[in-house]
């Protein structure tokens, strides 16, 4: 097995995210192809972690600990989310690192290593000129 994580996203990636979950900063459902798909790494024995802001501390510095968006009572909500859907709670962090292996985000655009192009740029250019 591999050392290293898996990241995935907690709000429009492992859970469904609208206005009013933004507004009240409960979690939406769970979005089933991929908590499936994080159960399946979970039984493989991947180490995945729920990338999230809703854990960080920027721009809530201010914010009371009652408020329902405080870190912490975000923390709990998002514990809680976990042991209803994966019967465990999965490491929580709004940070990567260099033991992140890969990440699953519905804002990311995944770039090929020291190229600048996205991966579909690279793959479109590698069609079109039939190169590798």
């Amino acid at each position: 097995m591999t050392s290293g994580w898996v990241g995935v996203d907690l709000d429009g990636t492992l859970a469904h995210w609208d206005e009013a979950s933004s507004a009240t900063g409960e979690i939406g459902p769970p979005i089933p192809r991929m908590v499936n798909r994080v159960i399946g790494w979970l039984k493989s024995g991947r180490d995945v972690r729920i990338v999230t802001a809703r854990v960080g501390p920027l721009g809530r510095e201010n914010v009371p600990m009652d408020d329902p968006w405080h870190p912490e009572n975000q923390r709990a909500k998002i514990e809680a989310w976990c042991l209803q859907h994966f019967r465990q709670v999965l490491p929580l962090t709004c940070q990567k690192d260099y033991l992140m292996l890969e990440l699953w985000d519905d804002r990311c655009v995944q770039v090929v290593p020291n190229t600048g192009m996205t991966v579909l740029e690279h793959a479109l250019q590698t069609r079109d000129h039939g190169t590798q």
